[in-house]
């Protein structure tokens, strides 16, 4: 590798580390935010999953349970980081000014994706402790870490769909359209109430959202029990499609900002 790369590439790097500290400390230093995306997704495994008989008596169904809200708590946290975050950003005077420097918007956004996935990792940090103390999940640790990486994973078309929203509508619009979409593709896609609860017709929609898809996998890692086969295509095919929304949305917003 030419030197002017190999430097470029370790400037890009602290670029990004730079945007990832900076965008962090930004976050924290307003608490509520930080106390908000921890809290909610506990407290309904605290309050809907701890109190159920089943909860405290079979392992499996335990961890399914915490498994859902622990991807509810993943879609949550990507699509108001980056679906709020974004558009409460777009608005400020120096996302623009970012955007036309030489670095150009990557290292920021490289940085919003990193705090987007140490966010989503830290709300489930007490989801976890609270279901291992106080229901009867289990898991090994070996299937823990590789359930959290996996959730990041099909907590991507989420992040996307949040982009999409981000880079298209105004801060206040899209806290509205956020919650919107969230909470029903939430009840939809079984991650309050167990999908095996759902009437036919129900079961067989919510097996077309990428929620249902998501839970399904996750679950299936978590118990060993078989997602649905299309679980694994659905996920894939909303996830292209929110993908591509963003790339419009992001190139969209560009154009109408700087040409």
């Amino acid at each position: 590798m030419p030197a002017s790369t190999a430097q470029g590439s370790v400037g890009t790097a602290r670029l990004v580390l730079l945007h990832t500290k900076f965008q962090f400390l930004e976050t924290v230093r307003i608490p509520i935010a930080v106390i908000g995306n921890l809290l909610f997704p506990t407290l309904a495994v605290f309050f809907f999953v701890v109190p159920q008989p089943a909860a405290q008596e079979v392992p499996a169904v335990a961890t399914a349970m915490v498994g859902q809200l622990a991807m509810f708590a993943v879609m949550s946290t990507f699509l108001f980081s980056f679906g709020i975050g974004v558009a409460e950003d777009r608005a400020q005077p120096f996302e623009p000014y970012m955007r036309t420097l030489p670095a150009g918007a990557g290292p920021r956004m490289a940085g919003r994706l990193i705090n987007g996935c140490i966010f989503a990792l830290m709300a489930l940090v007490p989801l976890v402790l609270v279901g291992w103390f106080l229901t009867a999940a289990e898991v090994s640790m070996a299937v823990l870490l590789l359930a959290a990486a996996l959730i990041l994973v099909i907590g991507a078309p989420f992040l996307m769909l949040g982009l999409a929203i981000g880079y298209s509508i105004s801060a206040k619009a899209a806290l509205a359209v956020v919650q919107v979409v969230l909470f029903p593709l939430a009840f939809a896609g079984g991650l309050f109430m167990p999908a095996e609860l759902f009437p036919d017709w129900l079961d067989r929609f919510s097996q077309f959202l990428p929620s249902r898809a998501g839970r399904e996998l996750l679950i299936q890692v978590l118990t060993g029990s078989d997602a649905y086969p299309l679980a694994l295509p659905v996920l894939l095919g909303w996830g292209a499609l929110f993908t591509a929304l963003a790339v419009v949305a992001y190139r969209r917003d560009q154009g109408r900002r700087f040409h």
